[in-house]
């Protein structure tokens, strides 16, 4: 009997969805601008899809613009496209792009975002549904995290992953003074040079009443700085601190750890 060749959707797309058919794993499969335009073009067969993972693929703008005009994923909730070569050009297109209405998760890390980049997303008037967002590895700067701080088009918004994106204290004041970001539960902060200043912010935000996971590890935080945390009268909904790796004496770490917010913690790493 002779074997029915594969089409190229059925080769390129279709062999990477789910049994189910609610996830379509592309990930670190050579994604060319030919498999972005079978993605568009695959009509009903992938309207089941909830999580689409394209991360690991080289992708630019281009790709990004092909992927913004698709139709096929009316159901799309996840979207993975972390470690691309996104730039600010294709974030202001994913943010236009009525794919991204029913998006709650949005995953961007390790691409080339900026400021002008994240400025986008915040004022995006399709991203209301979106409840997780990842920007770590994007060089978006103190002024990128201001851009979020002001945004009112992020009324979903509850966790913020910004590890290593060279925002400092400045951005996290703004971040801390934020009267839009006001639901966010878990804010991860990581490698961003935060000394006392922004240390101190986030401890007298009342807007950050609500974080259940802090994570500032690998910052510069001092003594100042984690006494103001441990003291913090509005962490009291905190479960999960993470401030490993910053330069606080061990004295001041004792007196961390012997606090009352540690002893609510669920979980609190320190060196």
């Amino acid at each position: 009997m002779k074997t029915r060749t594969k089409s190229k959707l059925e080769e390129c797309i279709l062999s990477h969805l789910s049994p189910k058919g609610d996830l379509l794993d592309l990930e670190n499969k050579s994604v060319t601008p030919e498999t972005m335009r079978l993605l568009c073009q695959a009509g009903d067969t992938l309207k089941e899809v909830k999580q689409l993972d394209l991360s690991n693929n080289g992708l630019g703008d281009a790709e990004i613009e092909f992927l913004s005009k698709s139709r096929c994923l009316p159901n799309l909730g996840k979207l993975f496209l972390n470690h691309n070569k996104i730039t600010n050009t294709g974030a202001k297109v994913l943010a236009e792009s009525k794919l991204v209405r029913n998006i709650n998760c949005l995953m961007l890390e390790a691409n080339q975002i900026g400021a002008d980049g994240v400025g986008s997303f915040a004022t995006s008037l399709n991203l209301g549904n979106l409840e997780t967002l990842f920007l770590d590895s994007n060089p978006i700067g103190p002024e990128g995290a201001t851009a979020l701080s002001m945004s009112t088009c992020l009324p979903s918004l509850s966790a913020l992953h910004m590890d290593s994106t060279k925002i400092g204290d400045q951005g996290v004041k703004a971040i801390a003074a934020s009267q839009t970001l006001n639901k966010i539960k878990k804010l991860y902060l990581c490698s961003n040079k935060i000394g006392d200043e922004g240390a101190i912010a986030l401890s007298q935000s009342p807007n950050l009443r609500h974080l259940s996971c802090l994570s500032i590890w690998r910052n510069e935080i001092r003594d100042a700085g984690g006494r103001a945390i441990a003291e913090s009268n509005y962490f009291l909904k905190l479960e999960r601190l993470y401030m490993s790796l910053n330069l606080i004496d061990k004295p001041t770490r004792r007196i961390i750890r012997s606090s009352d917010l540690a002893s609510r913690l669920k979980t609190l790493v320190m060196d």
